[in-house]
């Protein structure tokens, strides 16, 4: 299975008015042929340089590293791929949802299609948590893993299984039964929507982001995202769970932190319990650890790259990383 390039169309007078955005890096498109349709995803550099796979998080799309890549060090590969149901790859069949085992399954084919038997992994949010949990599955594969806000894992909430399984099997339902013709927004009523939905992306960052997170329909943009994303997931792993996955990591370990990111929350704090215990399980099984703080907020690589591009730049390229 090997990718295939195609040509950027001509822009649209609404790509245009989403081309505002000024974006560094010239980059190629790929098609990743897989079952159900193709995985989309985006190429900078020199095939020949070192492979780094770059997830991006719920409900965003390639475009979330856009601003970041062109940053980096250049003798890499950088592949970001839409993750299904988002950008421009396809949707998952009628009746499936997605979930957390099924991204990382779209990885594995992702690398099997790019014929990668090992590489990098730079993850956002969810990104991250795909890539942590491909670190564990496939260690053999993975020589880095670098999370962008996020800890690789994100264990259970307060819902027991029956409740999780539950609410999952009844949402789809609903969603399949009243899910008719998708809204169409004009390109300013498009980007309000968008920065409603998330509150850490700016003007520039969301206009990015609906460049290739929307189509064309009637005059205006339609969001190409499922939304059979927005279902909850039916069964999550305890913290339990994931320290034992955990342990079977064998890459480098860098996480990022935004200070105005959703980890400032007590909820969420990685100086408490279930996220510390995460921390110290990196210490324990990872050979190079580092944990880092940034200002920013939740999307802080796509609003204000340069506040992350040199501990990533740095942490692609050294061998010794300290210890914390």
């Amino acid at each position: 299975m090997n990718p295939l390039l195609f040509p950027v169309k001509e822009m649209s007078l609404f790509s245009k008015w989403l081309s505002t955005s000024t974006v560094q890096g010239l980059c190629r498109e790929l098609r990743l042929a897989v079952p159900w349709g193709h995985i989309a995803a985006k190429a900078w550099g020199s095939p020949d340089g070192w492979p780094v796979l770059c997830l991006h998080g719920w409900a965003d799309n390639a475009n979330s590293f856009d601003r970041l890549i062109p940053l980096l060090p250049e003798n890499y590969y950088y592949v970001a791929p839409d993750f299904p149901g988002h950008g421009m790859s396809s949707h998952r069949p009628p009746g499936i949802a997605y979930y957390i085992p099924e991204y990382v399954s779209d990885v594995r084919r992702i690398a099997e299609g790019l014929n990668w038997n090992r590489f990098s992994i730079l993850g956002h949010s969810l990104g991250g948590n795909v890539g942590g949990m491909f670190c564990s599955v496939f260690p053999e594969m993975v020589d880095k893993l670098i999370v962008l806000d996020g800890f690789g894992y994100f264990p259970s909430d307060s819902n027991t299984p029956q409740d999780r399984l539950k609410i999952a099997i009844n949402g789809l339902l609903k969603l399949e039964k009243e899910q008719g013709s998708p809204r169409v927004y004009t390109p300013d009523a498009a980007l309000k929507r968008l920065l409603q939905g998330n509150k850490s992306i700016t003007d520039e960052s969301g206009k990015i982001l609906l460049k290739r997170g929307t189509t064309e329909a009637h005059g205006g943009l339609v969001f190409a995202r499922d939304l059979r994303i927005n279902l909850l997931t039916p069964t999550k792993l305890t913290i339990d769970q994931f320290l034992e996955f955990q342990k079977n990591i064998t890459a480098e370990v860098l996480l990022i932190l935004a200070k105005d990111g959703p980890w400032k929350d007590g909820k969420w704090s990685p100086d408490q319990p279930p996220y510390s215990l995460l921390l110290e399980g990196y210490r324990k099984v990872s050979k190079q650890f580092l944990l880092a703080k940034v200002e920013g907020s939740h999307h802080v690589h796509l609003n204000d790259p340069e506040r992350v591009a040199g501990l990533v730049g740095d942490f692609l390229k050294t061998d010794v990383v300290s210890k914390l």
